[in-house]
This record gives C-alpha cells, sequence and structure tokens, in this order.
C-alpha cells in the first residue's frame, strides 16, 4: 500500500496528537516499527524507545491515560509544519511548530518547534524518531 509522506505525517498526527487514540497510532506503525524520542532522558514517563506495534500500542494507551497537570491545549489553526523529502523515497522529515494559546503567563501564545525524522515501509511507519523538548510533556 502506498501513501505519500502527507498522508502518513497526517494519519500519525491524528492518531497522536490529536485524538491520542494508542489503537490508531500503533496501526500507524510497521509490525516491527519503531518509535524514539532521543532527547527523552532516561527513567522518564514518556517512552524513549518502543519496538513493535504492540509495545507502541501498550505504551501510549498507558501514556494517554495517565492524568496531565498541563492545561495547554493546541491551537491546530495557528501550528504549521513543513514536510521534507530526502534523497531516500523512504525517508522523509516533518518540521513542526506548535502554537498553544494563552500560555506565556500574560495571555499570549506560545509557540513550540520540534523535528520528526520518518522511515516508512509499504505505506507505515518503520521507525519515527521525534525531537521534542522533554520538558513539553506531561
Amino acid at each position: 500500500m502506498s501513501r505519500t509522506p502527507q498522508e502518513i505525517f497526517e494519519r500519525y498526527v491524528h492518531a497522536g496528537p490529536m485524538t491520542r487514540d494508542a489503537d490508531a497510532l500503533a496501526e500507524s506503525f510497521t509490525e516491527d516499527g519503531v518509535f524514539e524520542a532521543p532527547l527523552v532522558p532516561a527513567g522518564a514517563e514518556f517512552p524513549r524507545r518502543l519496538v513493535g506495534r504492540e509495545e507502541i500500542r501498550r505504551a501510549m494507551a498507558a501514556h494517554y491515560e495517565r492524568p496531565t497537570t498541563d492545561a495547554r491545549v493546541p491551537n491546530f489553526e495557528k501550528s504549521a509544519y513543513v514536510l521534507h523529502t530526502t534523497s531516500d523515497p523512504d525517508v522523509f522529515i516533518a518540521e513542526i511548530d506548535t502554537v498553544f494559546d494563552g500560555d506565556d503567563g500574560d495571555g499570549g501564545d506560545v509557540a513550540v518547534s520540534l523535528v520528526q525524522i520518518f522511515r516508512v515501509r509499504d505505506g507505515r511507519i518503520a521507525h519515527l524518531r521525534d525531537y521534542f523538548a522533554p520538558g513539553l510533556v506531561s
């Protein structure tokens, strides 16, 4: 099944950050898919490395079920991303600026930037490296 980088990325974002649906998120990965968050310190509550669709499903379901103390709400209309293709047709990069409404203490918006590197196989994510500031995950 062939999907474009745009389709793969949008499916991933909808399943994860937008709806927090661990089943849909896991299904966007290959059976042996790898999710990595290399900047997350060892022992943190957010998973640093998950291998296999079922481990991704279990760990992200547990993460999504945790109570959050973070009152920030992303504004998807103000947020933006750019996808960059590479010389390898199975690799693309997402450059993301997520905007949170009124989060700077003065009622102003706060933008958070991150980068994700996707390696895909058969229309699914085979390896995702998610580079974000670990303090942003509650």
